[in-house]
């Protein structure tokens, strides 16, 4: 049962919650250790946040994932886990993780509060009102991100923000047009609001959100506040990396059929990873360079 429960928690899924470094990185703390501690604290409350809202969405989404060819696999869809035990594992998880959140300060917990509240809202009615639903889960991931600020008391750039949710509405458009590709003629039978979808309307969507995205990372690297910050004009050699990774995304679309579990991409696309790694490094030496330099 153990093992049904810990499946179901997603763990895999737990990498969406790496945005919460996002301001710590960005706010030149990465080597401030009280910051950092309290950054993995806050990441450790997210996924337990994040695996609260999945357990409760797939005790409601139960009947739709047994038509899934790949969510039906899922213990509580499979049967190997009752609704019962899922949501009593719910309630633990919802208590530790405000409880938790509360210790780390107010206005985190309030975060992730709202958090926790949107996405109950969202696995009950919210999606399925099209769009919206793909939005939301945009919104989510900005709500990871002011978490991570606030949570070390830091300012978040109003572009970083920008740019987390243009790159949460294309990762969550891929999806749904890999959804409603792979389901074909079942697709509304596992989510009804993929009947509101075509794969035109969804290609006109992400590539207006791929250009914004594209164009939003370009301005804010070489936005004079941005260089003022870090002291650095060199932040935007950093665009080749984002160029790529959609770039690569779109390919693993397109050409592939892989994009229906983001995390899961993310994690197994090798060329993909080596991208995100070499981002990460460019970005870190770029920000502390002045840091490491004297250090080393």
């Amino acid at each position: 049962m153990m093992k049904h429960i810990f499946t179901s928690l997603r763990p895999r899924q737990w990498t969406k919650n790496l945005v919460v470094f996002a301001g710590l990185l960005f706010s030149a703390n990465l080597f401030h250790v009280p910051s950092l501690l309290t950054a993995l604290a806050a990441f450790a409350v997210f996924c337990l946040l994040s695996s609260t809202v999945y357990l409760i969405n797939d005790v409601c989404d139960i009947e739709r994932d047994r038509v899934h060819p790949v969510k039906r696999r899922r213990p509580i869809a499979a049967g190997l886990l009752s609704p019962g035990a899922a949501l009593t594992t719910a309630a633990v998880t919802t208590i530790a993780a405000l409880t938790a959140a509360w210790v780390l300060g107010r206005e985190f917990a309030l975060v992730g509060l709202a958090y926790l509240a949107l996405f109950l809202a969202y696995s009950l009615f919210l999606k399925n009102i099209v769009i919206l639903d793909v939005l939301l889960i945009a919104v989510g991931f900005v709500l990871r991100a002011i978490a991570g600020a606030v949570v070390i008391g830091a300012e978040i750039s109003n572009w970083l923000l920008v740019c987390t949710i243009l790159l949460a509405l294309f990762l969550g458009l891929c999806k749904r047009r890999d959804e409603l590709m792979k389901l074909a003629g079942d697709a509304t039978g596992h989510r009804q609001i993929l009947d509101e979808y075509s794969p035109y309307l969804l290609d006109q969507m992400i590539a207006v959100v791929t250009a914004s995205t594209l164009m939003a990372y370009t301005l804010y690297t070489m936005d004079e506040a941005t260089m003022a910050k870090f002291n650095t004009p060199h932040l935007d050699l950093t665009i080749p990396f984002v160029i790529y990774g959609i770039f690569r995304y779109l390919y693993l679309i397109h050409r592939k059929e892989q994009g229906g579990n983001p995390s899961l991409t993310l994690l197994t696309d090798r060329p993909l990873l080596i991208n995100i790694l070499l981002w990460t490094i460019a970005v870190t030496l770029i920000i502390y360079w002045s840091r490491l330099a004297y250090y080393f």
